[in-house]
């Protein structure tokens, strides 16, 4: 979801703990992460991800994905200058090109796809008393107030 960060989206993720958790933006990615939000998904793209299960490149981890993009910004410009790679790999990438360009389209949130539901009906619309009457009865700890100011 950090792809997503930029000056108006921030991103909050669950850290452990009840109710601790991190919120990204544009600036707090390029910081913690060490690049731009739109470069994650090349990064994803060369190191895979085993828990959205797509593979990237077989020996390819995060430091090297990370020191790749950080050097060439793309997948394009990794690609553009494999020659000037290490051997070990620039033999990795081109063996595993294919799986590069798919995890790369696994990787990406797509923002263009067409809705044709209106926004104001997707809002979640729901009687205050029983869904805090539900919370109550499930055991969950969270105040009608905090689920409802998502909605709002």
């Amino acid at each position: 979801m950090l792809q997503l960060a930029n000056q108006k989206i921030q991103i909050a993720i669950m850290k452990k703990g009840q109710g601790n958790y991190q919120v990204y933006n544009e600036d707090t990615v390029k910081e913690l992460k060490g690049c731009h939000p739109d470069q994650l998904v090349d990064i994803k793209a060369l190191m895979g991800d085993t828990s959205d299960n797509y593979p990237g490149v077989k020996g390819i981890g995060e430091k090297t994905a990370l020191k790749l993009i950080q050097e060439y910004q793309t997948i394009e410009g990794v690609l553009d200058n494999l020659a000037h790679l290490p051997a070990g790999q620039r033999r990795k990438i081109e063996a595993e090109l294919e799986m590069l360009h798919l995890s790369r389209t696994l990787a990406a949130i797509r923002c263009d796809a067409p809705v044709s539901l209106p926004l104001e009906r997707a809002a979640w619309q729901a009687d205050e008393k029983t869904a805090g009457d539900t919370l109550t009865r499930l055991g969950l700890n969270i105040s009608i107030e905090q689920l409802m100011m998502g909605s709002r």
